[in-house]
């Protein structure tokens, strides 16, 4: 029997599941909502945006009211310990499968936020809580900022702060005299924080941290389950 000329075409891993674009769209969304829950609900603290956070830190350093410096310290520090273990993992995967790099580090974010959404269940509004709130989502976004740095997606160099996006947004179109690429991405992650912080602040103030937090869980765990390796 005569064998074909066309050669069976070979198998994409990478290809399979969900574009890492739509992925990290999906967790800016998720950015805010944990910013929301962080400065509503845990002290006026920011444990996804790091900048806000220093900015926070030099508040509560002056003493301005309804700002903690160990609460900011506690954030900062287990962001730095979260995105230490995401350059561990990184270096470790770095020359393996794309696809499995980023589940497994979105996988850790969700176990991360989904023991958080627990304590917000178990104890819901209690002080002695914020503390251990303040340190599992701050460590897992320390975590996946390390990833998405690595990960090097087109206009997508974080998932939780937006000041280059806007400056490349704005500076790259047409009024800065420029040809707009990658406004699309930019003005999308815009519009996913805002979202993200809407519902987040809208759930935190009429139903406190544990629905947000679980909605971030969720959500983290289904690009887990479902991110490809593919831009």
């Amino acid at each position: 029997m005569a064998q074909s000329d066309n050669p069976t075409p070979s198998y994409d891993r990478e290809a399979r599941g969900v574009r890492l674009v739509v992925v990290l769209l999906g967790l800016t969304v998720v950015s805010g909502l944990i910013d929301a829950v962080s400065y509503l609900a845990l002290g006026h603290v920011f444990t996804a945006n790091m900048t806000g956070n220093v900015v926070v830190l030099g508040f509560a350093a002056a003493g301005a009211p309804g700002f903690s410096v160990a609460h900011t310290l506690t954030s900062l520090g287990a962001f730095v310990v979260g995105a230490v273990a995401g350059g561990r993992i990184t270096v470790r995967m770095d020359t393996g499968s794309r696809r499995t790099w980023a589940r497994v580090s979105l996988g850790a974010e969700a176990l991360l936020v989904g023991v958080a959404a627990v304590i917000a269940f178990v104890a819901p509004g209690d002080q002695a809580t914020t503390y251990p709130l303040i340190a599992l989502t701050a460590f897992a976004m320390g975590l996946r900022n390390a990833t998405v740095r690595k990960l090097k997606v087109s206009n997508f160099s974080t998932t939780t702060v937006l000041t280059m996006t806007l400056t490349g947004l704005i500076a790259d179109s047409v009024a800065g005299d420029g040809a707009g690429p990658g406004s699309l991405r930019r003005a999308s992650a815009v519009v996913a924080m805002a979202s993200g912080a809407c519902l987040g602040a809208w759930l935190t103030l009429h139903h406190g941290a544990r629905y947000p937090l679980l909605l971030a869980a969720l959500a983290a765990g289904v690009f887990a389950l479902t991110a490809s390796g593919r831009e």
